[in-house]
C-alpha cells in the first residue's frame, strides 16, 4: 500500500530580532505532526523557515545601524539553531531572501495570477500598519490603533499592484463551508466565513522600490515595484518545492499530496485563509488541505512579541531547564482555545509533576520490580493480571485517541491521552501491590508469585506502549523509556533517572 504523503509546514517569521517562545510553539507543534505521522508510515516532508524581505527587518537593520543583508543572515540563523535544542524534524529550511528556489517560484506564481487576469495597477491610499505589513480601513482598528500591535498606523499614499481578491468572495465561501480546506478549531473557520461575508476588496499586492528601501523581489517587468512581503512569503509553501522550475517536489508533495497542513498562529489567519487560497485559485494550484490554527502565548496577559520587548528566548529556555521540560510545557500546558500565559513557575511545576513524578517514577519504580523480584527479567508467559483492566484499556485506546486528537491540531487533547497510560499504570503499581505479592511468594504462596509475574508484565508492556506514544511529543525521553524497557536482550537494564527533577526555579 502506497504511503500517504503528508507536507506539513510552519509560518515563516520576521527576522527582526531572535527568535521567542511563542514561534517556537508553532515549530513544536509541526514537528509533532510530522514525527507522528512518520511513526504510522506516511511519506513526510516539513517544512520551516524566515521570512527575510520584510520592511519590519528594513527597519530593524536602520535602528541597529547595520546593514539589512547583516542583520537578516544573523537572525535566520538563531532560527535555524533551533532545530537542536527544541529537537526538532524539519526537512527543509526555506530563506525568502537568499534561496534561490523562491524568487523563481515568486515570480511564477505573479505571472499566473497576471495571466488569469487578476492583477492590475492603481493608485491607493490606506493606514499601514509596518507591524502586520498590512493596510487596515479605519472601522478595523481599535481606537486608531492596530489590533495587534496597538500602534497607529501611519498613512501611505502611492501607485501599487493589485490581486482580484473580490472576484473569489463567493468560491472561497463555499470551498471554506464544504472544509476544503479544513479550518481547525471550527471557532477560526466560523470567524474566516464571517470575514468572507463582510465583503472581500481587492488588496494591494506590491510596495513602491522608494518605501521598501530597495529590500525585496522586483515586481516582474516593473522594477519600480517591490512585490508584498505577505505575497512574497506565502509563496514559500510551494517555492520549497521547486515551483519555479516546474520541480518533481511540487508535483510529489503539492499536486499529488494527500495532506498539505499549515499551522499558523490566529493573527495571520486571512493572509492564510482567504489570501493565499485566492492566489491559488488565480494561479490554477491546488489549496492546502488543512489549516490548523493556534492562540498565543503571553506573558501578564500580554502577547509575546519582539516589538513589546516581553519575549522569552527558548534556547535559553532549552538550556537551563532541559528541551523535554520545554516542548512538553508547549503541548501538555498551552490551551486549545485562548491565549495561555507563560511563567517559569507553570513550566517547571509541569515538568516535576508530568516527567519526574508521572513518566520517569512510573517506568523507574517498573525496572526496579522487575530487577528486584526477577532479576530483571520480564516474566515470560505470565498468566492474567487481575485488576489491569483499565491500564490495558488506556495503553490500547491512546494511538485511535492521539491521532484524532492531533487531525484536529489539539495537542493537549493527544498528550492527555499518552498521560492517561502514566495515571493508569502509577494506579495499577498501588492496587497491585506487586511488594506484598513478592513478600507472599517468599512465604511459600505460589499463587501469589503467578499474579506477580502478570503484574510485572503488564507493566512493563505498559511502558513499552508508553516510549511508543511519547515519541513525537518527546523524542529523547521516548527513546530513554524504550532502551530501560528493551526486553530484547533477555535482561532489562539497571534502573537508573530518566528525567531530573527541576524543582524551584
Amino acid at each position: 500500500m502506497t504511503a500517504t504523503r503528508f507536507y506539513v509546514t510552519t509560518a515563516i517569521p520576521y527576522v527582526n530580532a531572535q527568535p521567542h517562545l511563542g514561534f517556537a510553539l508553532e515549530l513544536v507543534q509541526a514537528d509533532v505532526l510530522a514525527r507522528h505521522r512518520r511513526q504510522r508510515g506516511d511519506a513526510v516532508r516539513f517544512l520551516t523557515g524566515t521570512d527575510d524581505n520584510s520592511l519590519k527587518n528594513v527597519q530593524a537593520a536602520e535602528i541597529e545601524g547595520v546593514p539589512v543583508r547583516e542583520l537578516v543572515d544573523r537572525n535566520a540563523t538563531a532560527f535555524a539553531a533551533l532545530r537542536e535544542p527544541l529537537e526538532l524534524s524539519f526537512d527543509d529550511f526555506i530563506r525568502t531572501s537568499s534561496d534561490p528556489r523562491h524568487r523563481a517560484g515568486v515570480e511564477r506564481l505573479w505571472r499566473a495570477c497576471a495571466a488569469a487576469g487578476d492583477l492590475y495597477r492603481k493608485h491607493y491610499e490606506g493606514l499601514y500598519c509596518v507591524g502586520c505589513e498590512q493596510f487596515y480601513a479605519p472601522d478595523e482598528l481599535r481606537d486608531g490603533r492596530c489590533p495587534e500591535h496597538d500602534v497607529e498606523p501611519e498613512l501611505v499614499a502611492e501607485e501599487n499592484w493589485f490581486f482580484r481578491l473580490s472576484r473569489y468572495q463567493r468560491r472561497l465561501r463555499d470551498l471554506i463551508e464544504s472544509g476544503t480546506p479544513r479550518i481547525e478549531p471550527a471557532s477560526r473557520r466560523n470567524e474566516v466565513l464571517a470575514l468572507i461575508d463582510g465583503g472581500l476588496e481587492d488588496f494591494s499586492v506590491s510596495r513602491s522600490r522608494v518605501r521598501a528601501r530597495g529590500w525585496g523581489i522586483d515586481v516582474p517587468d516593473d522594477p519600480d515595484q517591490v512585490i508584498y512581503v505577505w505575497w512574497d512569503a506565502l509563496g514559500n509553501y510551494l517555492t520549497a518545492l521547486g515551483y519555479g522550475s516546474g520541480g518533481a517536489d511540487y508535483r510529489r508533495w503539492w499536486i499529488e499530496g494527500d495532506r498539505r497542513v499549515h499551522v499558523i498562529g490566529k493573527g495571520i489567519l486571512r493572509f492564510h485563509a482567504v489570501y493565499w487560497l485566492a492566489m491559488l485559485l488565480s494561479a490554477g494550484a491546488p489549496l492546502p488541505t488543512e489549516i490548523l490554527v493556534h492562540d498565543y502565548l503571553t506573558i501578564g496577559g500580554s502577547k509575546l512579541s519582539k516589538s513589546r520587548g516581553n519575549v522569552v528566548e527558548p534556547v535559553g529556555l532549552a538550556a537551563r531547564f532541559g528541551g523535554d521540560a520545554v516542548r512538553w510545557w508547549l503541548l501538555r500546558e498551552v490551551a486549545r482555545g485562548g491565549d495561555t500565559d507563560f511563567t517559569i513557575e507553570r513550566l517547571t511545576a509541569r515538568a516535576d509533576e508530568d516527567l519526574a513524578n508521572g513518566f520517569g517514577n512510573l517506568v523507574n519504580r517498573v525496572v526496579s520490580m522487575v530487577h528486584r523480584y526477577r532479576g530483571g527479567h520480564v516474566p515470560a508467559g505470565a498468566g492474567p493480571a487481575p485488576g489491569a483492566e483499565r491500564l490495558t484499556a488506556a495503553r490500547e485506546r491512546a494511538p485511535a485517541l492521539v491521532d484524532e486528537a492531533l487531525a484536529a491540531g489539539d495537542f493537549r487533547r493527544a498528550t492527555a491521552a499518552v498521560w492517561a497510560i502514566v495515571e493508569e499504570g502509577n494506579r495499577y503499581v498501588e492496587a497491585a501491590r506487586p511488594w506484598e505479592l513478592a513478600r507472599a511468594e517468599r512465604g511459600g504462596d505460589a499463587s501469589a508469585g503467578r499474579r506477580l509475574d502478570g503484574a510485572l508484565a503488564v507493566l512493563v508492556a505498559a511502558c513499552q506502549a508508553l516510549a511508543g506514544e511519547l515519541e513525537p511529543f518527546l523524542p529523547s525521553a521516548a527513546a530513554r523509556i524504550a532502551a530501560r524497557c528493551d526486553t530484547s536482550r533477555g535482561r532489562l537494564p539497571a534502573p537508573g533517572p530518566l528525567v531530573r527533577r527541576i524543582g524551584k526555579p
